[in-house]
């Protein structure tokens, strides 16, 4: 397999190396991944996070196992364990049906590897389409509102959402951006911070709570946000909490974007009620951990509720930026 490069998610001198997104800001830590259980647990522990990344990690690891020779059984048994580490995502499952396809030729792993190629720099050429078509949503000067991390660091590109913003800040030079903090786990506040910094774009980090107050005091000109799966009638999950900001921006009159690939689009899934949501464990609201240590608030056997995704109603959405272009409400069903 040749080398594949992106900003979280390598393929190098042999290798699938994967940055770990739990440690950042303030440790860059790179792992060597060569088996299904490493993998797991990378995706599992939001160490690999962002839909479109963990179907392209997924993807570079089973490509990985076809060189060193496995056989075409343990190549299935690896993606039906990969493919159910994350329900609610549909990119993985899209990866993984695609390696299943080409599971199916005589000459499996050499179809798997020219596959897990295809797939990185497809993905790195829709980032850039995406922010060429979204770029068209923006104006000089404009604040921004952002949810959670959908930047490099979520995919093999520039982003999806945030790709949208960099391509933005490129073209006019005066975008700034509102970064949610993003709880329980804080990717925005640690991961969407970290990108803009480095891309040296303005940006002011805030307690989800506050996106309100900002909105009363006119003080967000749009809201773009990434998806996880978008249903067939544009119903789709996101990270929890973007449920919140669609109702706000309605309120508000704000115009409020959905940014994601198409494989995200699934057509099989009629409306949001048929999205599996993920549970998450319960540590992650009681406490926080990470690079910067732990700390434990609530009580100890404290009862808590931790859905790591909502479901936005496509009727809150003003406009889904896909990498074929942006859709409107009457224009959604020609997707």
């Amino acid at each position: 397999m040749k080398e594949l490069i992106g900003a979280s998610l390598k393929y190098q001198a042999g290798k699938v190396q994967v940055l770990d997104q739990y440690l950042l800001p303030h440790q860059e830590v790179w792992h060597h991944c060569q088996d299904v259980v490493s993998m797991q647990n990378l995706i599992n522990k939001l160490q690999v996070r962002g839909a479109p990344l963990i179907g392209l990690a997924a993807t570079l690891l089973v490509a990985y196992l076809a060189e060193q020779g496995a056989a075409r059984e343990e190549l299935n048994e690896a993606i039906d364990a990969l493919e159910a580490t994350r329900p609610t995502a549909v990119n993985l499952k899209h990866c993984m049906d695609c390696l299943r396809q080409a599971l199916q030729q005589h000459d499996f792993a050499g179809a798997i590897v020219q596959l897990a190629e295809q797939l990185f720099e497809e993905d790195v050429a829709l980032c850039q389409r995406i922010g060429e078509h979204g770029v068209s949503l923006v104006e000089a000067a404009d604040n921004i509102l952002t949810h959670c991390n959908t930047g490099a660091l979520a995919t093999a590109g520039i982003g999806t959402a945030l790709g949208v913003i960099y391509t933005a800040a490129q073209k006019f030079g005066d975008i700034h951006v509102w970064v949610d903090e993003t709880r329980p786990l804080l990717q925005g506040g640690r991961l969407t911070a970290y990108e803009l910094k480095r891309w040296q774009i303005p940006y002011t980090l805030l307690c989800d709570s506050m996106a309100a107050s900002l909105m009363a005091a006119g003080k967000v000109d749009k809201i773009f946000v990434g998806a996880d799966r978008i249903a067939a009638n544009g119903d789709f999950a996101n990270k929890v909490g973007t449920y919140n900001l669609a109702v706000l921006a309605q309120y508000h009159g704000i115009p409020f974007y959905v940014v994601a690939p198409k494989t995200t689009f699934d057509a099989k899934c009629i409306h949001g009620g048929d999205i599996e949501i993920e549970l998450r464990c319960t540590s992650e609201v009681t406490g926080v951990s990470g690079s910067f240590g732990e700390c434990q608030w609530a009580p100890d056997n404290a009862p808590v509720f931790n859905p790591a995704f909502d479901v936005t109603p496509a009727s809150l959405v003003t406009a889904w930026v896909f990498d074929s272009g942006i859709y409107y409400q009457p224009e959604f069903s020609a997707v």
